[in-house]
């Protein structure tokens, strides 16, 4: 069985995906940058921007009826990789116990605002 789950961002209708996807037992989160889709505004903060990240995919993993300790991979991109370490206290407070595997990639992204974007994937338990 599959279920779409939007965010609301506006990103999601003119580009055409899913702020995630359920199949399964298998939640894949998209790319998920540090907007707060309810106002549609940024921080010009890399730490802030990571923070509500983590609480995008949060909203994210409840609508799919799975949680952050569900997570098995995380991705984090960096356009500037020197931010990375910045974020770590943050990323330690959502996955110090969890402890997916990681990875972190320097690339661009869609708009130069954005200084990072996470995606993860989680397997919810049965």
């Amino acid at each position: 069985m599959r279920k779409l789950i939007s965010s609301g961002s506006s990103f999601e209708e003119k580009i055409g995906y899913s702020r995630a996807v359920v199949q399964g037992n298998w939640v894949f989160v998209s790319g998920t940058t540090g907007y707060n889709y309810e106002t549609m505004t940024i921080s010009d903060d890399v730490v802030e921007q990571t923070e509500q990240c983590l609480q995008n995919i949060v909203k994210a993993l409840r609508a799919a009826d799975a949680s952050l300790s569900d997570v098995v991979r995380a991705t984090y991109i960096f356009p500037n990789s020197s931010d990375f370490e910045k974020c770590w206290p943050v990323l330690r407070k959502y996955f110090g116990e969890i402890k997916p595997a990681a990875t972190m990639i320097s690339a661009g992204l869609a708009d130069d605002k954005m200084k990072i974007e996470i995606e993860v994937t989680a397997l919810k338990s049965d």
